[in-house]
């Protein structure tokens, strides 16, 4: 697991190190110092010629951290230049301090850089809790790094980017590489940040877990084995004992839904899965999925009662054979229940039906939601706008209204469950946006479901499959190139 803390969070477990363990906050900025250097070197240890280093520090704390790196690097014998961006006369006292310490050493201070090219330029302009757009002095200072030559190394944060959102804040420095302390920030893997961050490096520096005291980061994602999170199998299991789905996918021409989610669902592990769709699919479905059940949608009353998880939703249409599917899916059964697709846009027109699914999540039952961001949007009558503007907010707030997790999809997925830790889904790439591949994260998360993994973690860990076998496609056939029914069957693959 990797954690993703946001700026406040990231004081707060600061100030918890410094003040309640005890470490003083100049062993904390040695060691931060310590580390970037180590990252710089590795780079100039590739190059030759690379001695040049400018340092961009403001006044604050990262500055400050730029200055003691300056230093170190100054003692190995690089031609260290420190150009200070900002008010000395409000500078932070750990600024100060290193200042102080730094005029004992070689190193040329500077109101503006003296060369056109560095081997190494370090941005310790503002780091973490940036909250201002980068504008005035601040801003001709990133213009003027960024048309700089040189390998870029961001300390802490690249300076522009919003700790917590990933947002441009107006200007901002486009690194080659983020060395940042403690924990991952939010920022860093969050688009568009994770663009100007470059290869993100998390150096110990004495910020550990000990120093959460009982407040957990709200935000984290997998980066262990997928082995290790996938349900258990048991040696001696049957057909029956690795789950039933129930998958109502699949109108007139969209028999590839229905395809894709029942391949991906067998692909995941579940023992048995059962297709509801209209009877022109079936031939089409006994050709492509030979292992599946096949039914009309007459038959859902049955699958219900015979089956461990109900889908509804891929390639269903809106028509009124898929508004009953639904509203009998939601009525007619208490089984864990996944809705996805033509399923959300039937259920965002539909408030009473809305309302009996909360209550009964309320009440227990386990649902999962896989809204893209214009179905995001729809659910809770607002703009696309507004839902990208804070995807984890918009997700949290219909996992709220509905007692259910929600797993809201874009270049980055956030699975969001009232009381628990938002995880976010770091796998997968842009190829991964073609037509079908929701279908796969459906028959994933199904089989998952039907594995017996509880709602949350099923929603999260089926992410995380989709993203790592989109990831494998991609790498075997290029971007350009991915296709959902790939997906599908490099799910078997990863898992």
């Amino acid at each position: 697991m990797k954690y993703l803390v946001s700026a406040e969070e990231m004081r707060e477990y600061d100030s918890n190190t410094i003040e309640k363990i005890g470490i003083p906050a100049c062993v904390l900025m040695e060691r931060a110092a310590l580390a970037a250097a180590e990252t710089a070197e590795e780079h100039c240890g590739s190059l030759s010629g690379a001695k040049h280093v400018l340092v961009m520090a403001g006044t604050g704390n990262n500055g400050g951290d730029g200055l003691a790196m300056a230093r170190l690097l100054s003692e190995r014998g690089y031609r260290v230049e420190v150009w200070t961006v900002g008010d000395r006369h409000r500078a932070s006292e750990q600024w100060r301090q290193q200042m102080g310490i730094l005029g004992n050493y070689s190193v040329v201070c500077t109101d503006r850089p003296e060369r056109q090219a560095y081997g190494v330029l370090v941005d310790a302009l503002f780091g973490v809790g940036l909250s201002r757009a980068v504008e005035g002095v601040y801003g001709e200072a990133v213009e003027i790094f960024q048309s700089l030559e040189g390998w870029r190394l961001a300390l802490d944060m690249p300076s522009g980017i919003d700790t917590d959102t990933g947002r441009v804040l107006g200007r901002a420095v486009k690194a080659d590489a983020t060395v940042t302390f403690g924990f991952c920030k939010r920022g860093l893997v969050l688009y568009p940040g994770c663009e100007y961050a470059g290869e993100v490096r998390i150096a110990d520096i004495g910020i550990r877990e000990r120093s959460f005291l009982g407040r957990k980061p709200s935000m984290y994602a997998y980066d262990e084995s997928l082995r290790a999170l996938l349900p258990g199998r048991d040696s001696g299991g049957n057909k029956g004992t690795f789950g039933k789905v129930l998958l109502a996918a699949g109108s007139v021409n969209m028999a590839g839904a229905a395809v894709l989610a029942a391949r991906a669902c067998y692909r995941t592990g579940a023992g048995m899965v059962k297709v509801v769709t209209c009877p022109e699919n079936r031939a089409v479905l006994q050709q492509a999925v030979p292992e599946a059940l096949l039914g009309v949608y007459g038959d859902l009353e049955a699958g219900m009662e015979w089956a461990d998880v109900i889908a509804v939703g891929p390639g269903l249409g809106k028509g009124g054979e898929a508004l009953a599917c639904l509203e009998q899916a939601v009525r007619g059964s208490e089984k864990p229940l996944l809705v996805d697709a033509d399923g959300l846009n039937l259920l965002s027109e539909q408030g009473e039906l809305a309302s009996v699914l909360a209550a009964q999540g309320e009440a227990g039952r386990a649902i999962v939601l896989t809204p893209h961001v214009g179905e995001l949007a729809r659910l809770l009558g607002c703009s696309i706008e507004d839902c990208k503007a804070d995807l984890p907010a918009a997700a949290s707030a219909l996992a709220a209204r509905l007692h259910a997790v929600v797993a809201a999809k874009d270049a980055r997925t956030f699975i969001c469950k009232t009381g628990r830790e938002i995880c976010v889904n770091l796998t997968g790439n842009n190829g991964m946006a073609t037509a079908g591949s929701g279908d796969v994260l459906t028959g994933i998360i199904a089989a998952l479901l039907a594995q017996g993994m509880d709602d949350f973690r099923a929603a999260a860990v089926g992410a995380y499959v989709h993203g790592t076998a989109g990831d494998r496609v991609a790498a075997q056939r290029g971007v350009y190139a991915c296709m959902a029914g790939d997906m599908a069957e490099a799910a078997a693959c990863v898992v």
